[in-house]
C-alpha cells in the first residue's frame, strides 16, 4: 500500500483526529488529512492522474503557458497559499479537474467551449476552491470514515482507451477524479470562485454565462459534455440563479474595472481553433477504432495528420489501429514518430512495448513497458511484463507482475491469478489444498480438497503423525482433481480408542498438472 495512504489510514485506526478552520469559508470542521499530506497526495497524483486522462497538450505550448497565467493571477489572490499548478489535458472531453495541494488541468476540449477569459477564470477560480477548501480532502476523509480505509480500486475512465487498468497508488488520483461533488460544495466553490475573479480583476457575469452555457448543453444531452465536466460538477438552473445573485453583489460592492477579456481570449486559442478539423477526425478514429472499423478508422486518422502533422496523439492513434491490426513493424513506427513528438506519455510506449514483444524482441519490449509503468503503471505492461520474465525462465519475476495484475482486478486479473498460481503451485502447493482429517472406519483419514481454482493431475500428500509415540510418515498421490474437487485418502494407519496420536500433519507437498 502506498506509504502516504498507509500513514493516512493508521490516523483514523488511532483516532488521531481534530477540528481545524476552513482556510476558504472559516468554518470548523474535522480534519485528521494534514496541509503536508494534502500536498503530497497531489503532488503524487499530479503526474499519474495527466497521464491517464490523455497526457498533456503540447502542440501549443503558448496555450498552456497563458492558461497558467490566468491560474496564478487568480492563486495569487485565493484564501490559501498552496502550490498551484495548471495545465492543459490533451483530451477533447469537456473537463476540469483540481487534486489536493492546487494540482489543477483543464482538457483542450473545454479551452475551445469558453468564449473569453473571464470564463475561464471562472472554471480556474471554481477548481481552485475545490483545493483551497479542502473538497478532495473531505472526500477522502468521508470515504476513511466510511470504510475504514481509501480502496485503492483503479476507477476507470469511459474512455476505452484508459479502461479499468490503472494500477497501485496511480488509481488513487483516478478515485479522487471520480468523485462526484456535492450540492454544497459546488455551490460554494462558485461563490468562493466568483470571489476570486474580482479580486483578480474579472467580470463574475462570466460565470453565470458559463454556467447558462452548461445547463444549454445538458439540456441538449452532448454525451462528450455529460462524460465529462458534468460527471463531477453537474450544472443546474440553481448555480445559475446563485451565480447571478452572487455577480450581482459582487460588482455592486466593487469599484474599479473587471474585464471579460475576449479578445486575449480568442488570439491565444486561434491556433487550437484552427486545428479543430484535425481533433474531430482523430475523435472519429477512436470510436471506429474501437468499434474494429480499422480502414475507415486509419483514414481519419491520416486525415487528422495531414491536417496537425506535430500532434503525438494522431501518431499513436494510428499505431494503435496498426497493433490491433498485427501490423507490428508498421505500428513500432509510428509509436517512435509519436515518442519522437512526445516522449513522455506513457500509451506510446506501451503499444510499442506490447508490439516488440509481438515480434519476439524481448529487451526492446521490456525496456520499453518498464519506462510505460513509471509514467503510468497499468495491468496491460505488468501482465506483458509478466509472459516476458515467464519466457525468460525468471519465475519470481513473473510471479510478482501476475500477483499485482491480479490484486489489480480488471479485465486480466482472472488470467493474471491462474498465471500466478501454475507458478506459485509449484512452490507453494500446500497453499492450495485444504485437508481435513477424520477417523474412518477404524483408520485415519483425510479429504484432500484442491482449493487453487485449477485443475491438477495429481497432488503428493504427505502424512506425518506420532501414534502411540511412534513417529509415522507416508506419502499418497491423489489423482486427477478438477477446481473445487476433493478425495478421500487413508495412510493406512489403523486406530483404537485406546490409540493416542498427536502432532499430525497433513499437507500438500507436490503437484503435477
Amino acid at each position: 500500500m502506498n506509504r502516504l495512504i498507509l500513514l493516512l489510514l493508521l490516523t483514523l485506526l488511532t483516532g488521531i483526529t481534530g477540528c481545524a478552520t476552513n482556510p476558504v469559508t472559516g468554518k470548523s470542521e474535522l480534519s485528521f488529512v494534514s496541509e503536508n499530506q494534502e500536498i503530497a497526495i497531489g503532488e503524487q497524483q499530479y503526474t499519474p492522474t495527466q497521464q491517464s486522462q490523455g497526457g498533456l497538450y503540447k502542440v501549443d505550448a503558448a496555450l498552456t503557458e497563458y492558461v497558467q497565467q490566468v491560474g496564478n493571477r487568480l492563486a495569487a489572490v485565493s484564501d490559501r497559499d498552496l502550490p498551484y499548478e495548471f495545465v492543459v489535458i490533451n483530451d477533447s472531453t469537456p473537463n476540469a479537474w483540481a487534486l489536493p495541494g492546487g494540482k489543477i488541468a483543464v482538457n483542450r476540449g473545454l479551452l475551445t467551449q469558453l468564449d473569453n477569459e473571464a470564463e475561464l477564470a471562472a472554471v480556474l477560480g471554481h477548481e481552485i476552491v475545490h483545493a483551497a477548501a479542502r473538497h478532495g480532502a473531505q472526500s477522502m476523509e468521508r470515504n476513511m470514515l466510511m470504510q475504514g480505509a481509501i480502496m485503492l480500486t483503479a476507477i476507470g475512465a469511459s474512455d476505452s482507451e484508459y479502461g479499468n487498468y490503472i494500477m497501485g497508488g496511480a488509481s488513487i488520483g483516478a478515485q479522487l477524479l471520480s468523485q462526484r461533488y456535492g450540492r454544497g460544495a459546488e455551490l460554494e466553490s462558485d461563490y468562493y470562485g466568483m470571489t476570486y475573479m474580482v479580486r483578480a480583476g474579472y467580470d463574475p457575469d462570466a460565470a453565470v454565462t458559463l454556467q447558462e452555457k452548461f445547463v444549454a448543453l445538458q439540456n441538449g444531452r452532448s454525451s462528450s459534455w455529460l462524460e465529462g465536466l458534468f460527471a463531477s460538477h453537474p450544472p443546474s438552473e440553481e448555480r445559475v440563479m446563485k451565480n447571478a445573485e452572487t455577480s450581482a453583489a459582487l460588482k455592486a460592492a466593487h469599484t474599479g474595472d473587471l474585464v471579460l477579456g475576449r479578445e486575449p481570449y480568442q488570439q491565444q486559442l486561434r491556433y487550437l481553433a484552427s486545428r479543430e478539423e484535425a481533433y474531430r477526425a482523430f475523435d472519429q478514429a477512436r470510436t471506429l477504432a474501437a468499434d474494429g472499423e480499422y480502414d475507415v478508422a486509419l483514414s481519419r486518422i491520416n486525415k487528422a495528420i495531414a491536417l496537425e502533422p506535430r500532434e503525438a496523439r494522431f501518431y499513436g492513434q494510428k499505431a494503435g489501429i496498426e497493433l490491433s491490426k498485427k501490423n507490428y513493424q508498421v505500428a513500432i513506427s509510428d509509436y517512435t514518430e509519436a515518442l519522437a513528438l512526445d516522449p513522455e506519455y506513457y500509451n506510446y510506449y506501451l503499444g510499442r512495448g506490447l508490439s516488440y514483444s509481438r515480434l519476439g524482441d524481448r529487451e526492446s519490449a521490456r525496456s520499453d513497458l518498464t519506462r510505460s509503468n513509471s509514467l503510468l503503471p497499468t495491468a496491460t505492461a505488468t501482465n506483458e511484463l509478466g509472459q516476458l520474465s515467464l519466457l525468460a525462465g525468471d519465475r519470481d519475476s513473473a510471479k510478482n507482475y501476475f500477483a499485482q495484475v491480479a490484486g489489480a482486478g480488471g479485465a486480466l486479473a482472472d488470467a493474471a491469478r491462474k498465471n500466478y498460481i501454475n507458478l506459485d503451485l509449484e512452490d507453494n502447493p500446500d497453499k492450495y489444498f485444504e485437508a481435513q482429517s477424520s477417523l474412518r472406519k477404524g483408520q485415519f483419514y483425510s479429504q484432500i480438497t484442491n482449493r487453487s481454482g485449477l485443475r491438477v493431475s495429481s497432488a503428493l500428500v504427505d502424512f506425518e503423525a506420532t501414534i502411540n509415540g511412534e513417529p509415522v510418515r507416508r506419502q499418497l498421490r491423489t489423482g486427477a482433481l478438477e477446481a473445487g474437487a476433493s478425495r478421500g485418502l487413508y495412510p493406512g494407519w489403523p486406530l483404537t480408542e485406546s490409540d493416542t496420536i498427536d502432532n499430525v500433519r497433513v499437507r500438500v507437498i507436490d503437484v503435477k498438472r
